[in-house]
């Protein structure tokens, strides 16, 4: 397979973004296309199974398997491969997830009822060791699964059979099975030899919305429509940096949903009593985000206007080390974010922070992401578009390493790329661009049914609540 790289001819800070629009472009074509190589050449041929991380992929993701659904569609479109090549690539992936064992044992299945456990082995599909059975990352996969449906809709035998595959795996998720302890909150995990679910549920505004549209959208297998209601009286209300919005640390929280539905001009009860609706949200989050780095309050190196952006993500080491007087506690992964509800930060971060909000605020996201390009070249971005994180405050050589490298001048760089961070920067920046993953869910009526089942009205869905 042949991939047209173009090289961005980005190379300086004289002008806004705004004023920049071919160089924009130009260098959005070429982090949505070496971000697509990244899905497209990492994942198992063979099976489908996208790795949760790469170049040393240990396991697969089933959230990663979404977002790569949801990529060979924007690949396809944008010319990447052929529509027939990505038309293959997603019926062998949903085949092969149909097809794996399914059962209450500890070994031997890929998931119970429907949904999947968190990480499967990248050649048989199995469970990998004793990850949980996940509610969130079988939505994230399903709604990869339903985009999948939604974009190849043309009438052949192979797009066919990826509707039918889609609609068969969607339809088999038993979504009520999870709401336990906190009900009619759903849970976020089981594990057969752990004594089964797990305490936590998925309250307060998160990735979660995701989850609950799905659920409340399901033909087989549905929630009740109070469930909406029971999540939404967990929210937040509150201001951060100036933006008064319903927070969640973690910029992902403000993303993940967005990929694949457009809240743009719809609002569910809780919005409408507030005056905006989640996408508005999203964009407080993510300006309030930027604020936060901007006043710096903990003086890491180089946080600033065009340098910011917190969520889950690889981190240098996990350890505690002085700087400048101040005592750091420093992480490997961790769900980094800043809110009014919490602030986790070591300094470290997230390329895709910014990259999965290119839509709320493309002026400040493109312009922090070509200036992390400039700023440090190679060692943030490479062959599949920017590592999964970086932290200049941390320059330490003498620290062992989980992954990357130091760079004395510039900090810690991840060597890695992960594909549930990768997800959102490709597809977020096709949305803003295009629509593309937004329209075809638009015309899914499973989504559909699951907006309207959880009270969202006006705009786009006016009058389809009806039908």
């Amino acid at each position: 397979m042949i991939f047209a790289v173009v090289g961005c001819a980005y190379r300086g800070r004289d002008v806004p973004v705004a004023e920049q629009s071919v160089v924009a472009n130009e260098f959005l074509d070429d982090v949505a296309t070496r971000t697509f190589r990244w899905f497209w050449e990492t994942t198992n041929p063979s099976n489908g199974l996208v790795p949760d991380r790469a170049p040393d992929p240990p396991f697969s993701s089933i959230a990663a398997i979404g977002f790569g659904l949801t990529a060979y569609g924007i690949g396809a479109e944008r010319g990447y491969v052929t529509r027939n090549d990505a038309a293959e690539r997603t019926l062998t992936t949903l085949r092969f997830l149909w097809g794996l064992p399914q059962g209450e044992g500890p070994t031997g299945v890929a998931g119970h009822r429907g949904f999947y456990f968190h990480f499967l082995d990248m050649e048989r599909g199995l469970r990998f060791r004793t990850t949980e059975l996940s509610t969130i990352d079988t939505a994230l996969l399903m709604a990869g699964v339903l985009f999948a449906q939604a974009y190849f809709d043309e009438e052949n035998e192979r797009e066919a059979a990826i509707r039918a595959y889609a609609d068969s795996l969607y339809q088999r998720v038993e979504w009520p099975w999870f709401q336990r302890g906190k009900a009619p909150l759903i849970t976020m995990g089981w594990r057969p030899e752990r004594g089964g679910f797990g305490e936590a549920a998925y309250e307060g505004l998160n990735e979660a919305m995701i989850l609950y549209i799905l659920a409340l959208g399901s033909p087989t297998y549905p929630i009740d429509t109070d469930v909406w209601n029971a999540w939404t009286s967990t929210y937040k209300w509150g201001s951060f940096y100036g933006y008064d919005h319903v927070p969640f640390s973690p910029l992902f929280g403000h993303q993940y949903s967005h990929v694949w539905i457009d809240y743009r001009g719809i609002q569910d009860p809780y919005m409408k009593q507030r005056g905006i609706d989640y996408f508005e949200n999203s964009r407080r989050a993510t300006l309030s985000q930027r604020a936060y780095a901007i006043d710096n309050p903990r003086g890491f190196k180089d946080y600033g206007e065009n340098i910011w952006g917190l969520t889950a993500c690889d981190g240098p080491a996990g350890t505690s080390r002085v700087v400048d007087g101040d005592t750091i506690v420093f992480h490997r992964y961790w769900a980094r974010g800043a809110s009014l509800i919490r602030i986790d930060d070591d300094g470290t971060i997230a390329p895709t922070a910014a990259g999965g909000s290119v839509p709320f605020a493309p002026v400040e996201a493109i312009d922090a992401l070509m200036t992390m390009k400039d700023r440090y070249g190679p060692l943030v971005y490479n062959d599949y578009g920017f590592v999964d994180a970086f932290n200049p405050t941390f320059t330490f050589s003498d620290e062992q390493l989980e992954f990357g490298t130091v760079d004395a001048a510039h900090g810690w760089f991840d060597g890695q790329q992960l594909g549930i961070d990768q997800g959102p920067i490709l597809t977020m920046i096709e949305n803003h661009r295009t629509g593309l993953v937004w329209d075809a869910m638009k015309r899914n009526p499973y989504v559909v049914r699951g907006l309207c089942r959880a009270g969202f009205s006006d705009g786009w869905l006016d009058g389809r609540c009806d039908e």
